[in-house]
């Protein structure tokens, strides 16, 4: 077990809300009377519809097929008949080509609840990234790449160290927390597997020393015996972000525009390691999630176990949400999460939180007065004070001199900025338009 210094330049400490939804227990949410499922839930291109109107499905039958290599598969997650194939709100505030299935009843996958007798030294990289592929897996933190495309590095580059990823470092989300309070046997088998399919030396779980309960559980696991390091770290915003997962932990730098295997580093959510131990030993494909369902004014906030197409109406009337208090809901955390305004839009495999937050502070937006805050605390180091005035001239170049690629959408400059200037919107704005040169070109 090691304690580590936050090694990250810049990085903020805003009050974390936590107490609001921790707990050891996980709730269960029901599917409602319809579940929506979009074919895109992932980084890449979207899957490709495999049902029709009418058809009778099982619990875990593919509904979507991969359309390219960065793509996933989608299953359904009831047991059900395909009421329509449409277009429906998506948390990207799109509308995105969905399925609709109305649930016969709750029913679990033929066979999940035996557990095969594998042994990790007998299976090989290709079963467990091919398996890992089936069952649609994807990053759970909030990227959703693709996990069997993160397993297959290019030619030329190894993974010497995977990081399992606990930081959870976004206010209020105690999701992860929770899962390891509850089912640390299989996020270690889960971390296992993955060190097998990339053939990495070490595994080091990283955590935040704000989940006390969650780190006992991990100290009493055995970890060393299971060839896992513990490492804890300080609290301190964005570090679950990968390239300030990587400093922090192991003092490297990601270099601008490249991929944590450019420092021989696979970084894996948490709850994406329980998924694969799922996949691999029970065959079960990424159906349900763990997702934290917070607010102040809710009657029963906590971990809710969550079908994945679940409309948030239906997880929000079980956590005793009024929807006349005209709330803000968002999906993820306040930091890097998304306003929903539609309540019909369906939870996807990224989605890690739903939170309601009833006083939204309000600034008044001010000329910028120099001070160089959001610089100093940019965990990236960009020239954050330039960026407004170059995309406002539309000025590509400048931009893209400024490195406003780099930039990791953490809200760490708008959250410390005195003048009240939404800098991370303007950043947004301009990887848009560097975006939409790159395509003219």
């Amino acid at each position: 077990m090691i304690f580590s210094r936050s090694k990250f330049k810049g990085g903020i400490h805003p009050k974390d809300h936590k107490e609001i939804s921790r707990g050891s227990s996980i709730l269960t949410s029901s599917p409602g009377e319809e579940v929506v499922i979009p074919l895109t839930q992932h980084i890449g291109a979207p899957a490709t519809v495999t049902v029709k109107k009418g058809d009778h499905l099982n619990v875990g039958d593919i509904i979507g097929t991969p359309s390219g290599f960065v793509s996933s598969f989608i299953h359904s997650s009831v047991t059900g008949t395909v009421k329509d194939i449409d277009i429906f709100p998506h948390s990207s505030g799109k509308k995105i080509l969905s399925v609709v299935i109305t649930p016969d009843k709750d029913a679990e996958i033929k066979g999940s609840d035996n557990k095969e007798d594998i042994s990790i030294e007998n299976i090989s990289s290709k079963d467990i990234i091919d398996n890992i592929q089936k069952a649609g897996i994807v990053g759970m933190g909030g990227a959703s790449f693709p996990t069997h495309v993160k397993l297959l590095p290019p030619k030329g580059k190894k993974i010497d160290t995977l990081i399992i990823n606990a930081a959870e470092c976004e206010p209020y989300l105690t999701a992860d927390e929770t899962l390891i309070i509850n089912n640390i046997d299989g996020i270690k088998l889960g971390a296992k597997l993955i060190q097998k399919a990339v053939n990495a030396k070490k595994i080091i779980i990283a955590i935040e020393d704000n989940k006390p309960n969650a780190i006992e559980k991990l100290k009493n696991a055995s970890l060393s015996d299971a060839g896992i390091e513990l490492n804890i770290l300080p609290t301190r915003y964005p570090q679950g972000g990968e390239k300030q997962l990587i400093e922090a932990v192991l003092n490297k730098q990601v270099p601008s525009g490249g991929l944590p295997m450019d420092t021989s580093t696979l970084v894996q959510n948490i709850a994406t390691s329980f998924a694969v131990y799922e996949a691999i030993y029970y065959k079960k494909p990424l159906i349900e999630r763990l997702t934290t369902v917070t607010g102040d004014s809710l009657k029963k906030p906590g971990t809710y176990k969550v079908k994945i197409g679940t409309k948030l109406k239906d997880i929000l009337r079980e956590a005793g949400y009024d929807e006349s208090s005209g709330s803000l809901v968002i999906m993820g955390g306040p930091m890097m999460g998304s306003p929903v305004l539609d309540l019909e839009t369906p939870v996807i495999k990224a989605t890690s939180g739903i939170l309601v937050l009833d006083k939204i502070p309000m600034e008044q937006e001010y000329p910028c007065i120099r001070c160089g805050r959001c610089i100093f605390y940019c965990p990236i180091g960009l020239s954050t004070t330039e960026i407004p005035s170059a995309y406002n001239n539309n000025d590509i170049k400048q931009l893209q001199d400024l490195h406003v690629m780099d930039c990791i959408e953490c809200g760490c400059c708008s959250y410390i900025c005195p003048a009240g200037i939404p800098l991370v919107h303007y950043l947004k704005l301009a990887k848009v338009e560097i975006r939409k040169n790159a395509r003219k070109q």
